[in-house]
């Protein structure tokens, strides 16, 4: 049975409940306006951009332990071609040292110095090509008889 109110305004009941309703909220359609979503796309940028930012740091230092694997198998081998001439070797390819350049991942290029007369010193260096030229902290790592272990421009956390 109809109410005094619908009776009254000569309304149904549907259309009575629909004005009961609080204002603004008719049988208009939800969803986001165009600045919600511009506001979730800037956001999504910048995260991706941190996230790329950072990855790229990473791979940066991981590609550096081809270079200090690279070195340290040079000073390895540069003892034991000691111990066996009683001098070292510049030459790479030397029945000993047998390091191929450049590295196995091809980031670094390597080379070895030594005393000009007598070998009694060495210094191996790798330096980095490529993409690993973005490395601007550690362009060139080093490594010397004495087991000292420097990099160019920078010492810090390169050899880690």
């Amino acid at each position: 049975m109809p109410t005094r109110a619908e009776v009254a305004t000569g309304l149904s009941p549907q259309q009575a409940s629909a004005q009961q309703r609080a204002p603004g909220d008719s049988n208009r359609m939800r969803g986001m306006s165009l600045i919600e979503l511009m506001v979730v796309v800037a956001i999504v940028a910048i995260l991706s951009t941190l996230a790329v930012a950072s990855y790229r740091r990473y791979v940066l230092r991981a590609n550096r332990t081809d270079a200090t694997s690279a070195l340290l198998r040079i000073q390895v081998a540069e003892e034991k071609f000691f111990l066996q001439n009683n001098v070292y070797t510049i030459d790479l390819s030397a029945a000993g040292l047998n390091v191929a350049t450049p590295t196995p991942n091809g980031f670094y290029d390597l080379t070895v110095a030594g005393a000009p007369a007598i070998a009694t010193s060495f210094q191996a260096t790798a330096a980095a090509k490529g993409t690993q030229t973005q490395d601007t902290s550690c362009q060139t790592l080093t490594i010397d008889d004495q087991g000292r272990r420097n990099s160019a421009p920078s010492t810090t956390d390169c050899w880690r």
